[in-house]
């Protein structure tokens, strides 16, 4: 079975329910710095979000 990778807002701004879990890591990636700048005003890096913010599952 493929690991999946996953990023969960809530683990870093509790008040946010956003969660994106996908097989491909790039396009975790992609969708969560696009959350992270459109909802949150952050721009991170990705390995910022990778080091800090992406699980795999």
């Amino acid at each position: 079975m493929a690991q999946a990778h996953k990023l969960d807002c809530e683990a870093a701004a509790a008040e946010c329910r956003f969660i994106i879990q996908s097989e491909d890591e790039a396009e975790v990636i992609e969708l969560a710095k696009r959350h992270m700048w459109d909802v949150h005003g952050q721009d991170y890096t990705d390995e910022e979000l990778r080091s800090k913010h992406l699980k795999i599952v």
